[in-house]
């Protein structure tokens, strides 16, 4: 069966694409059309057809259409989260979890639907009034990565359809399954023609096409950081909004007084689940001296307990990386590390499995310093770096050395340096005692330097971005 694109309410076919299996690479989970430029310009101007419509249905109608996606993505969680694994590769239980966090978010902005709400203010001037609202910023071009093929679509599309605007969807094209799945459901769920389309495919193609458009009114983009400096000037260009999470090299710093299993749990869950394959992994574990070989033992021994195996089957803790060339990428990494003189105290070999597919044991590094490039550069898989520092203080300026500030941890029990870090942090989510990796789905996501740029993605602070702000005034 080919999987075919939505353009202004239609299926349409393109070029057949293979969604193949990176557990089991022997497995083609099914065909995928890849849209031209002429797909993507007819989905762009079939999002701008319908603005007008959409932009002034009554909210109950917006409402109806996120509360009936969000019901079928959490009857269906089990298929879906099955689908998100196979083609991610993550484990079933943490694409489960995915799913559900999908569900959650259309959940939360169908309320939001119906709490969309502005300001009467006084004039200084007599008998006049002030009405600030909020209106659709227009055609949303949504550009999203294959780490979290459900999550990061439904965290843009729920707000900009909840906000009136309409959508053009390019999911990354190593994981248009379940992004497919999404949109197939938003379209059965009353969607009207052209509100939401789907254009799966390749980036140079697709994706290009929504920069160079002048009727894409804002962009919003998640993926590298050299491809989002692409996304930033392109906007500028055409005075767009745009939205970008690019990369990070997120720390998590290791105090003497910190609770030893507590930090091993929140330092292998941050910076080798899911593969490492979040942007809010940790990959920098910064640790004190008074706990550094005990931490660093205990890491050791948790790593070996670690399964790393097809995410489908029980017990598996690590699934592989996404595909090929992200595997050559980490096992470059793995060797700069080493030629940088970093010591590989565990891990870092290539894997064989019952079935083919690219497997990876996690590595940790050693004896490193900052100023390597394993300690700099975002690797974007299952390695992680320690670094030895003296005290806190170190601590801290280590963490905040990076060009990077998406997130960062601390494992403590005391509260001055739990509140100090948190105040001090240059980072956009801060975490006590918790993994780098993992935020609730109603409060701002995002980061600071080169991690983010525009406003916050998810719960209320969403609406920063998917509309713009009209100041009218009325002579009574």
């Amino acid at each position: 069966m080919l999987h075919r694109n939505l353009i202004g309410g239609e299926w349409v076919a393109g070029e057949a694409s293979p969604n193949i299996n990176p557990a089991n690479t022997n497995e083609t989970i099914g065909e995928y059309a890849r849209a031209s430029v002429k797909d993507a310009q007819a989905a762009i101007a079939a999002a701008k057809a319908a603005l007008p419509s959409w932009s002034r249905v009554p909210i109950l109608q917006r409402q109806s259409v996120l509360r009936k996606t969000s019901d079928e993505i959490l009857a269906r969680k089990d298929e879906l989260g099955r689908l998100l694994a196979r083609e991610e590769g993550k484990t079933l239980p943490e694409a489960i979890g995915e799913v559900l966090r999908a569900a959650q978010i259309f959940d939360f902005f169908a309320g939001e639907v119906l709490r969309l709400a502005g300001e009467t203010l006084p004039s200084v001037r007599p008998d006049i009034g002030v009405e600030i609202t909020r209106e659709p910023v227009g055609v949303v071009g949504i550009i999203t990565p294959w780490n979290f093929p459900i999550a990061i679509p439904a965290w843009k599309i729920a707000p900009a359809l909840a906000h009136g605007n309409t959508v053009v969807l390019k999911p990354a094209d190593l994981v248009p399954g379940s992004a497919w799945a999404l949109v197939d459901i938003l379209h059965r769920a009353g969607a009207p023609a052209g509100v939401i389309n789907l254009v799966m495919g390749r980036g140079s193609v697709v994706g290009q096409t929504l920069l160079d458009s002048p009727d894409v009114n804002a962009l919003t983009f998640t993926g590298s950081t050299g491809t989002g400096k692409r996304v930033a000037l392109a906007s500028i260009e055409h005075n767009r909004k745009f939205q970008l999470e690019m990369g990070g090299k997120n720390p998590f710093v290791v105090l003497d007084d910190a609770d030893l299993d507590v930090a091993v749990e929140a330092a292998a869950n941050s910076s080798f689940f899911s593969t490492g394959q979040r942007c809010t992994a940790s990959s920098r574990l910064i640790v004190t001296e008074g706990i550094h070989d005990r931490f660093v033992a205990a890491l050791t021994s948790k790593l070996q307990s670690l399964v790393i195996d097809d995410p489908l089957k029980a017990g598996t803790h690590i699934g592989p990386v996404v595909d090929e060339s992200q595997l050559c990428q980490d096992v470059d990494y793995i060797a700069i590390g080493k030629a940088e003189c970093a010591r590989l105290a565990f891990g870092g070999e290539r894997l064989e499995r019952e079935n083919p597919g690219f497997y990876l044991q996690p590595a940790l590094f050693t004896e490193a310093t900052n100023a390597m490039r394993i300690a700099r550069e975002e690797i974007f898989g299952p390695v992680a770096t320690v670094i030895r520092v003296r005290n806190y203080e170190e601590a801290l300026a280590t963490a905040n050395d990076t060009n990077f500030g998406l997130s960062s941890g601390i494992a403590t029990t005391s509260l001055k340096h739990a509140t100090h870090f948190k105040r001090n942090s240059e980072a956009g989510m801060v975490m006590v005692n918790l993994p780098t990796a993992g935020v609730d789905f109603h409060v701002p996501f995002g980061g600071r330097k080169g991690s983010s740029c525009g406003p916050r993605e998810q719960g209320r602070y969403a609406a920063e971005f998917y509309t713009t702000i009209k100041t009218a005034y009325t002579f009574a």
